[in-house]
This record gives structure tokens, C-alpha cells and sequence, in this order.
């Protein structure tokens, strides 16, 4: 568990406070949300074929995750694609 309590061990979200975290599993997605500034809290492995990413929910991050899906969103591709390589990264390497 972190400082704070907000999160357990490995990424996992306590069941009393989940609703403070927005979860998803999609790469691209994730790396939208940190290139328009979310803080991305922790990744979940506990599946061993996919990673799901957990991100503090915050104000805007939901119209952020909608114009992603929707082709709406812009942020800048040098960015993004370096924010991709860093999530590959603690992917990988965690």
C-alpha cells in the first residue's frame, strides 16, 4: 500500500476508493492522457497478457479519453510518441 492508502501493492485499487482512479488497458489512450498532463499512478500486472493502466482521476479526463476515441484530440506527436516509449518502458521494466 502506498503512503497515502490510495492504492495497494502491484498497481491494484483499493475497493473503498476506486472511483478516484480512471483504468484502461489501451496503450495509445494512456499515453494521450499523459501527454495532456494526467498523472498516471500505477500499472496493475496482475494479468499476464495485459497491463492496465490506472491514472488519478481529475477534472477534463474523461472529454480527454472521449476525443481520443472520437479522433478529436491533439496533442503534440513528438510527445506523444515519447510518452509511448516511456510507458513500453515501465512496462517492461517493472
Amino acid at each position: 500500500m502506498t503512503k497515502n492508502g490510495e492504492t495497494e501493492e502491484k498497481g491494484r485499487i483499493s475497493s473503498d476508493n476506486y472511483q478516484d482512479f480512471l483504468t484502461t488497458y489501451d496503450l495509445g489512450c494512456s499515453s494521450a492522457l499523459v501527454s495532456s498532463g494526467f498523472e498516471l499512478v500505477s500499472l496493475d500486472k496482475t494479468n499476464p497478457k495485459k497491463v492496465q493502466f490506472i491514472f488519478r482521476r481529475e477534472i477534463g479526463i474523461e472529454k480527454v479519453v472521449d476525443d481520443y476515441f472520437a479522433d478529436r484530440l491533439e496533442v503534440k506527436a513528438r510527445t506523444f510518441f515519447d510518452n509511448v516509449k516511456m510507458l513500453k518502458n515501465r512496462i517492461y521494466s517493472e
